[in-house]
C-alpha cells in the first residue's frame, strides 16, 4: 500500500512536494487554511537548481512564458534624485536568459495545476493537533475531523503551525533581522513598466515594482525596528498605523504610497526574519521551505529554496524509510540553505540601509556600481547540484 502523507500549506513548497511524492507513489493530501490558492503577489525568482527542478516537472517553458523580464531597477536618494539605473543581474550576478522572474501567484498557480488532479487538496482547512504515535501521526483538523497519516510535512511558512505543534513555540527558532515590511498594490502613478524604483534613507525603504504595463504596481514599505511588533499581527489597523508613523514627513512618492497602504485590500504585513532549527524533522513529522529554514526576502532565495527542498525531500523519501530519508534530505540541503540565509545580511545595506553611514555608503556604491553583492550571490545560488532524476511510478 502507498504511504500516506499529509502536507500543510499550498503555496510553493507544498504543491511542489505533493507533485513529486505523488510521482513516487505516495498517497498525498494537502491542507491549506486559505479558501483557494493565492493569486497575484509580488515577483519572485527561480534561480540555479530551482529552474532545473521546474524543467524536470515539465513547467520550465510555462514559467518562462510568464517571465516578468524586468528591464531595470532605478535607485533614488532621499530627495528622489536618481543614483543609478541597473539591470537586475548587476544585483544578483545571475546570467540573464536562464533565471526566471514571475509573479508569486503565477508560480503557485502552475504548481497547483500540475498536481491538482492527482492529489487531494482541502482548502479552508488546517492542522489543529498532532500526535505522533511512532507508527503513524494522528491529526485533528480545524474542522474537527480526524485522520491518521504515515507522515506529516509542514510547508506552512515562516509562522508554521505544524512546526509549533511538533517542535514547540516559534520563539527559540525565530531570528528577527530588524526589519518590518508592508506590501500592497496601488495605482501606477509614475507609468512604470517592467521596472522597479527604490528610494531609501537610513532605516526606511520605499519601492515601486511594475511587472507589466498595468495600471497597478506593487508597493513595498520597509523599515527598521529594534523589536518585532508581534502584537500588531492580529490588528490590521495597528499595522497600518505603525507603517504610516515610520514614514511620516518624507518626500518623493512616499506620502502617496502611505495613503494607498492605508486603504489597500491586499495589504501583507510581516517581520523580516529567518528560521534556524537544529533539525528539520522529528519522528514522522518534517518541515520544508520557510517552515524549516526561512531565509527572508532580503536573500531573494526563499522561493527557489522551497522548490529545491521539496524536490530533495521527495527524492530521499522515494527510496528510504522516513527516518533515513529525513536525515539525508537535511544533510544534502543544509549547507546550501545556510549559505543562502547568509545572503540576507551580506547585502541588506545596499537595499535597506540601517544607519546614516550605511545610507551614504549605499549611495556611493550605486553611483559607482561598486561593492554590489551580485557576483558572490550568484555563486551561492548555484552551489548545490541536484541528484539525477529517479524513476517514477
Amino acid at each position: 500500500m502507498s504511504r500516506s502523507v499529509l502536507i500543510s500549506g499550498a503555496s510553493i513548497a507544498g504543491p511542489a512536494l505533493a507533485y513529486w511524492l505523488n510521482r513516487y507513489g505516495f498517497a498525498v493530501t494537502v491542507v491549506e487554511k486559505a479558501p483557494a490558492v493565492r493569486g497575484g503577489g509580488y515577483p519572485i525568482d527561480m534561480r540555479g537548481p530551482a529552474v532545473e527542478v521546474l524543467r524536470r516537472m515539465g513547467l520550465e517553458e510555462k514559467a518562462r512564458a510568464k517571465h516578468v523580464a524586468t528591464r531595470r531597477i532605478t535607485f533614488l536618494d532621499e530627495d528622489g534624485d536618481v543614483l543609478n539605473s541597473v539591470e537586475p543581474a548587476a544585483l544578483t550576478g545571475d546570467a540573464a536568459g536562464y533565471d526566471i522572474e514571475l509573479a508569486r501567484g503565477d508560480l503557485t498557480g502552475l504548481l497547483y495545476d500540475a498536481v491538482r488532479d492527482d492529489v487531494e487538496f482541502r482548502f479552508s482547512e488546517s492542522i489543529a493537533a498532532l500526535d505522533d504515535r511512532g507508527t503513524g501521526v494522528d491529526v485533528i483538523f480545524s474542522s474537527g475531523r480526524s485522520q491518521t497519516f504515515d507522515l506529516v510535512i509542514g510547508a506552512d511558512g515562516l509562522h508554521s503551525k505544524t512546526r509549533s505543534l511538533a517542535f514547540g513555540p516559534e520563539g527559540p527558532f525565530h531570528r528577527y533581522l530588524g526589519y518590518c515590511f508592508a506590501g500592497f498594490t496601488m495605482p501606477n502613478h509614475l507609468g512604470l513598466s517592467h521596472e522597479g524604483v527604490s528610494w531609501a534613507v537610513a532605516g526606511r525603504m520605499a519601492t515601486l515594482y511594475a511587472t507589466s504595463d498595468s495600471d497597478e504596481v506593487h508597493g513595498f514599505l520597509v523599515f527598521t525596528r529594534a523589536d518585532a511588533p508581534f502584537s500588531a499581527f492580529a490588528d490590521p489597523a495597528a499595522q497600518r498605523d505603525l507603517v504610516a508613523s515610520r514614514f511620516e514627513g518624507y518626500g518623493w512618492e512616499v506620502p502617496r504610497m502611505v495613503e494607498a497602504m492605508r486603504t489597500a485590500d491586499d495589504l501583507f504585513f510581516d517581520v523580516v526574519s529567518q528560521i534556524h532549527l537544529p533539525v528539520w524533522s522529528k519522528g514522522r513529522v518534517a518541515l520544508a521551505g520557510d517552515a524549516a529554514h526561512a531565509t527572508s526576502f532580503l536573500s531573494g532565495q526563499g522561493s527557489s529554496l522551497a522548490i529545491i527542498g521539496a524536490y530533495l525531500l521527495a527524492y530521499e523519501l522515494a527510496d528510504a524509510p522516513h527516518d533515513v530519508a529525513f536525515a539525508a534530505y537535511e544533510k544534502r540541503s543544509r549547507e546550501f540553505v545556510e549559505a543562502n540565509q547568509a545572503l540576507a545580511t551580506g547585502g541588506s545595506a545596499v537595499m535597506s540601509p540601517r544607519t546614516e553611514e550605511e545610507a551614504a555608503a549605499r549611495n556611493a556604491a550605486l553611483r559607482a556600481l561598486d561593492g554590489l553583492p551580485g557576483e558572490s550571490s550568484s555563486e551561492v545560488h548555484t552551489m548545490l547540484t541536484l541528484p539525477p532524476e529517479r524513476a517514477t511510478v
